[in-house]
């Protein structure tokens, strides 16, 4: 079972194992969640800035966007 020490300012460092196993990666965030008289960490998930934009452009779809570009550029 990977473990951590905590410093002195409460800092910690996320075993490699711990990490790889949440896809972990510089500047992303943990959340600490209360379960069961203790916590577990969760890797937080932002929500994708193009979710609002899914299904939008279906009736583009199979077609070149090559083609697309020019059509939209006027030429």
């Amino acid at each position: 079972m990977p473990t951590a020490k905590l410093t002195s300012k409460g800092q910690l460092t996320v075993p490699k194992s711990v990490r790889e196993a949440l896809g972990l990666r510089t500047g992303d965030s943990i959340d600490f969640v209360r379960e069961n008289g203790g916590f577990r960490i969760e890797k937080r998930v932002e929500e994708n800035p193009f979710d609002k934009w899914r299904g939008h452009f279906k009736d583009l779809a199979g077609k070149d966007p090559d083609e697309l570009v020019e059509e939209w550029r006027g030429r």
